[in-house]
């Protein structure tokens, strides 16, 4: 046995560890509530930005971080409430509103698929996970 020996599995194959921003007695312990249309997205995506080069992956992060500001406003359950009140207020043609979106800190490529991956399921645990397929698979065909 070694003294310093690592048992970190965090590679690029191994999805990371993490911490939801979902108070935990909001969603049982364990459950997956990511709907499966929505997970074979999200596994195709981490498939496809493994294989992607630096270069394309670094050109490819603006269409990421995009969708991570939409999900982290579907997130985070003082901003649904905001926004839902604000949408309500201003009728269905006027949709959103700059002020009340959740920063996402750029982490750069290397984790941008983890941080996708957190606010899907952050996003469906809070109960606003309506066409989140749709977003990842549409951003899946974008990044080519």
């Amino acid at each position: 046995m070694t003294e310093h020996s690592t048992h970190d599995t965090a590679g690029a194959g191994s999805p990371a560890p993490a911490v939801s921003s979902v108070p935990p007695d909001a969603v049982p312990a364990r459950a997956d509530v990511v709907a499966p249309e929505a997970r074979v997205e999200l596994d195709r995506i981490r498939r496809r930005w493994a294989e992607l080069p630096l270069d394309r992956a670094v050109a490819g992060m603006p269409l990421l971080r995009s969708l991570l500001a939409d999900l982290a406003r579907r997130s985070d359950p003082r901003l649904v409430a905001d926004q839902r009140r604000l949408d309500a207020l201003r009728g269905a043609e006027e949709v959103g509103d700059p002020q009340s979106v959740a920063e996402v800190p750029d982490l750069g490529p290397a984790v941008v698929v983890d941080q996708l991956a957190v606010l899907v399921w952050d996003a469906y645990a809070t109960g606003n996970g309506d066409g989140i397929p749709e977003l990842l698979r549409a951003a899946r065909r974008d990044l080519g």
